[in-house]
């Protein structure tokens, strides 16, 4: 299958979010959710479709090492573990150098403590972290902030806590801003209204000018993808949100099997836009 997008050129940005499933190690895994068996396919697909900016989630370490070698010397990663040390899974942006420059970045823990690595309060069992990037356009000279995160499957009360939460980080600052993730929410959950509320934020795939795939359920678990059914979007739980100033082009949810293998659980999503210059913020 050829590429959904692949790369654009400016003024258009490619931004793609990405679960793409942590390793493990311990417990027994089908052969389809084995990191050695869908590592290439994973590689192909983003080295392919080369994204301005790809949030992914789950990502061990070694597999964000992994996928930034894919996509070659002009990447660069930020965002590490949610455990102290930095260790475990996390949330890491990687961004093409070449076209943008980093300004400022972090990670800070969703919960009442974020500046403690590991903290939780909000009533999800494990951490979850926010990583956010402030890069500036080498071409146009805007700058913006890219958050990438990856919410709680289980509880809903930190779910609408965290969105509330990133919706507050874009609202304080003047940059225009990119939210992605796997927010374990579907677009009509009070965890995604309250990421919407106010209208500061809006979901780029209703947005898009044009929309170059269905409507897919973005947890697939290594099956064939199902279509969204109704109005309320239920499925549609990975997501890229944007503030006014960016117009959306294009918007796809791949389906692509590299060397005929599903390369994650997830199903990544991805956008076209570019910032306008006759809005203000």
């Amino acid at each position: 299958m050829s590429v959904v997008i692949g790369p654009v050129a400016p003024p258009e940005l490619h931004l793609m979010t990405f679960n793409v499933r942590r390793r493990l190690d311990v417990f027994p895994t089908r052969s389809v959710d084995r990191w050695k068996s869908r590592r290439a396919s994973v590689a192909d697909l983003v080295a392919s479709e080369a994204p301005t900016v790809l949030g992914i989630q789950e990502a061990l370490p070694d597999q964000a090492g992994y996928l930034r070698s894919a996509l070659g010397d002009r990447y660069r990663r930020v965002g590490f573990g949610r455990w102290p040390g930095p260790r475990g899974e996390g949330c890491p942006i990687l961004y093409d150098t070449e076209r943008l420059e980093l300004l400022e970045a972090d990670q800070t823990a969703l919960s009442d403590r974020p500046l403690e690595a590991g903290s939780r309060s909000w009533g999800n069992p494990l951490p979850r972290v926010v990583v956010r990037a402030t890069m500036r356009d080498r071409v146009s000279g805007e700058a913006f902030q890219v958050l990438n995160t990856h919410l709680d499957p289980f509880s809903e009360r930190s779910r609408t806590r965290s969105t509330t939460h990133l919706r507050r980080i874009v609202a304080g600052r003047s940059t225009e801003a990119v939210v992605m993730g796997d927010f374990n929410a579907d677009p009509a959950s009070r965890a995604i209204r309250a990421l919407v509320d106010g209208g500061v934020l809006r979901d780029t795939w209703a947005a898009a000018q044009e929309q170059l795939s269905p409507q897919w359920r973005t947890y697939s678990g290594y099956r064939a993808p199902r279509r969204v059914q109704g109005e309320r979007g239920r499925g549609r739980i990975d997501g890229i949100f944007v503030t006014s100033r960016f117009d959306v082009a294009r918007a796809a949810i791949s389906t692509r099997m590299p060397h005929g293998r599903w390369p994650s659980d997830h199903l990544p999503v991805q956008v076209v836009v570019r910032m306008s210059r006759g809005r203000q913020p």
